[in-house]
């Protein structure tokens, strides 16, 4: 049997989905404030439980082969520094910690292209570039780099484990409503009237990563960490192919100057700090839409015969998903 952690999570309710296509028999890891509906349709066995609490992970992974640890805190609002510590790296701890005792065959840990190491501009980023916390951008990414650095060392240990790092994540079944998933569906509501003058990313299908996640466990290579990217696209095309898919006149959406979205960045992250509010507009988020988005999954598809779909389709796919959930609003 197989365990997922942050199950219902957006990538961890797709790989339980796509392992339950392949007759493998998964455990949900999920906490009792969980909202459900991710998987409340899919035959699942329901472990009640809470990576901060070590007791309840072993009594998850009785009977268990195999765990996808995905459960963790994704956070680009400052000041969350404690809390991303306490559940990236703690949580990751205590089930590294409980893999060991249950004896569990292999881990594989999902992580994020944002725990690697970013080289200067006009250099790719691959698995060689690796983890240092103290190089990372923001919290988010330090957390994520120490958890990654904690699997590594649990290799050394005896663990049998992989990990992955995917770039940003798209695609159906958000039904937790991701950042990125807000961004398209603002986009194609016309609820988002201005966007940066410029700035991008690299996207990859959720249901990729599933497959990757999958493929990681089947053929990665102990202590090896694979990347899986998808296709860069920038902030502005994405809002023409939003409009296109939508079959609807491209949208004239004012270019807003970079010094000026940088300062609202700024003023955005002193209003979250004092209202605790969530926001999509951070330093954090504006300096990924301007790093170094030359990312290589060459060592994921040569050794794990991972292919990602092309980002037309994620997208059209995304936006259909939301149309049929009845997630788009009003289309102006």
């Amino acid at each position: 049997m197989i365990l997922v952690t942050g199950a219902t999570g957006h990538i961890g309710n797709v790989l339980v989905r796509e392992l339950i296509a392949k007759g493998e028999s998964v455990r949900a890891l999920v906490m009792p404030s969980d909202d459900e509906r991710p998987i409340a349709d899919l035959p699942v066995d329901i472990a009640w439980g809470n990576v901060l609490v070590p007791i309840t992970l072993e009594r998850a992974l009785e009977g268990i082969d195999t765990v996808y640890h995905l459960a963790g805190l994704v956070s680009i609002a400052p000041g969350q520094e404690e809390l991303l510590e306490s559940v990236n790296v703690g949580g990751t701890r205590n089930v590294i910690e409980a893999c060991m005792k249950m004896g569990v065959r292999r881990l594989v840990y999902c992580s994020s292209i944002h725990a690697i190491v970013e080289p200067p501009p006009g250099i790719p980023i691959d698995e060689s570039c690796g983890f240092d916390p103290s190089k990372s951008r923001g919290d988010y990414d330090r957390s994520k780099a120490r958890a990654s650095l904690e699997v590594l060392n649990a290799v050394e240990q005896g663990l049998d484990a992989v990990i992955v790092c995917p770039t940003g994540v798209i695609g159906p079944y958000d039904y937790l409503d991701s950042i990125m998933g807000q961004v398209i569906r603002d986009l194609a509501s016309n609820s988002m009237k201005v966007l940066p003058a410029k700035g991008g990313y690299d996207f990859v299908d959720v249901r990729d990563v599933a497959a990757g996640l999958i493929l990681a466990a089947e053929k990665g290579r102990t202590g090896e960490a694979y990347i899986l990217s998808g296709n860069y696209i920038d902030i502005n095309s994405l809002g023409a192919l939003v409009d296109e898919l939508c079959g609807q006149k491209p949208v004239r959406r004012p270019r807003v100057p970079m010094w000026l979205v940088q300062a609202c960045a700024n003023c955005s992250d002193f209003f979250c700090n004092m209202t605790g509010r969530k926001s999509r507009l951070t330093r954090y988020s504006i300096e990924t839409l301007l790093s170094n988005a030359n990312i290589s999954s060459a060592k994921a598809r040569q050794e794990l015969g991972y292919s990602p779909r092309p980002l037309r389709e994620s997208i059209a796919d995304t936006l259909k998903w939301m149309a049929e959930s009845d997630r788009l609003g009003t289309t102006a």
